[in-house]
């Protein structure tokens, strides 16, 4: 167990301690939950709480990232991932109760560092998504929060009705149910349940009876590394319109859904804007995927890993989302709203987030819908424009990384207040 201390030593009127549990290595954040997760980490950092983060190590060791962990928390912990996620272990745990993908997360190497750190009695516990409590003890002695960054129950659900074959229908609706029973039984084991958005905070209450549930809005580091400089001026015209995707491209959400927009929107695009492309930004690109692409010969570029998602997104005209299954909110809307990308999504892809059609960026569903929206956004730069000035304003007005993390500070604070209260009693 490896443990830099980023200088911040205990004083003898010392900070509460929070301990946070991340089920990955944070760092680089190619992923909505890590980049949530970091967000809100890096707001938290040096206010009311010493912050300890207990995640895996990386393959290419912890020290290449020592000035962003610095910026994240107080000090860092790490495990030696031991977990293994073999083709065979993968089908030998469809016979678990557990989803596949929480019993290939078992870790013997995790859950002896968590136990090691919990005996140092921190003052609160926050356990990022619900999969980590499978190297969680089952209760905590401290105040515990667990981190949701979806509905996973929904998730699989969602994959059973998209599924077409009756064999994957029936093993995800399976695992859907398994999901179900795992993601109740560890939400009732929290003090606090924090959701990302009223919707799934509802789902918990109501699917559930998780009655301890707590929101906290979705938000974009606005000024983090010039974000607001970044953000484009002017328009392109779209001649030859330059759509953009942003997500890990070995999510199935994200394959699902460009997959369709592939097949059922890309052909009705090119008819009326037959010089149009998409840019692909996201790593692990699904082979399947690209094959596919490349038997159509549509023309999409593929990026694969990049540092910085946003050059990407500036150097196209409009950004989509493409989405039929997920859950929570994606920050991927957020994300181009703050850089002034105009936004095209099914309602699903803005599924939680307070947005307007046509004010703060164009919902539209189906085929022929969705298609016939890209068209229109392409062609109309004044609706381009009148779009990508008024979703810029929303976010930076109510959305701000920074906002959001005193937000679950206060979450933290009011967990660790009530147990107090309770015990004094």
């Amino acid at each position: 167990m490896v443990r830099p201390d980023f200088g911040s030593a205990l004083p003898n009127s010392s900070p509460p301690r929070l301990l946070f549990i991340a089920p990955w290595f944070l760092f680089p954040t190619v992923s909505g939950g890590r980049i949530r997760t970091v967000d809100v980490l890096r707001g938290m950092r040096g206010r009311h709480f010493h912050i300890t983060l207990l995640q895996p190590r990386p393959s290419g060791g912890e020290d290449a990232h020592r000035a962003e962990l610095e910026r994240v928390c107080d000090e860092a912990i790490f495990w030696d991932d031991d977990t293994k996620r073999s083709r065979l272990r993968r089908v030998a745990s469809l016979a678990s109760r557990l989803p596949v993908s929480v019993a290939l997360d078992r870790s013997p190497s995790a859950r002896a560092v968590i136990d090691a750190a919990l005996a140092e009695k921190p003052d609160v516990v926050v356990v990022d998504f619900v999969h980590t409590a499978i190297v969680c003890p089952e209760r905590f002695e401290a105040p515990s929060l667990v981190f949701t960054h979806n509905v996973e129950s929904e998730i699989y659900a969602r994959h059973a009705e998209r599924a077409t074959r009756a064999t994957m229908r029936a093993i995800w609706k399976s695992q859907a149910e398994k999901m179900r029973r795992f993601e109740r039984d560890v939400l009732a084991r929290f003090d606090r349940v924090i959701a990302v958005s009223e919707r799934d905070a509802a789902t918990f209450r109501r699917e559930f009876a998780i009655e301890r549930t707590r929101t906290i809005p979705t938000g974009v580091d606005v000024d983090f590394h010039g974000f607001a400089q970044q953000a484009r001026n002017g328009d392109i015209c779209a001649q030859a319109p330059r759509f953009v995707f942003t997500g890990s491209m070995n999510w199935l959400p994200n394959i699902e859904g460009l997959e369709w927009f592939l097949a059922a929107c890309w052909p009705r695009i090119v008819r009326d804007c037959p010089d149009a492309s998409l840019t692909v930004i996201g790593r692990d690109p699904d082979a399947g995927l690209v094959e596919a692409v490349r038997r159509v010969g549509a023309n999409w570029k593929f990026t694969g890993f990049v540092d910085d998602v946003r050059p990407e997104i500036q150097a196209g005209d409009i950004s989509i989302i493409p989405l039929r299954i997920g859950g929570g909110t994606r920050l991927k809307a957020f994300e181009a709203m703050a850089l002034g990308s105009p936004l095209v999504s099914t309602t699903l892809g803005v599924e939680g987030l307070p947005v307007e059609h046509d004010l703060h960026c164009c919902i539209a569903d189906g085929d022929e819908g969705f298609a016939k929206a890209c068209i229109e956004m392409a062609r109309d730069g004044e609706h381009r424009a009148s779009l990508r000035a008024s979703a810029r304003r929303f976010v930076e007005a109510h959305f701000s990384s920074t906002a959001v993390a005193r937000v679950f500070e206060g979450l933290c604070i009011e967990a660790m207040d009530e147990r107090l209260a309770r015990t004094a009693r």
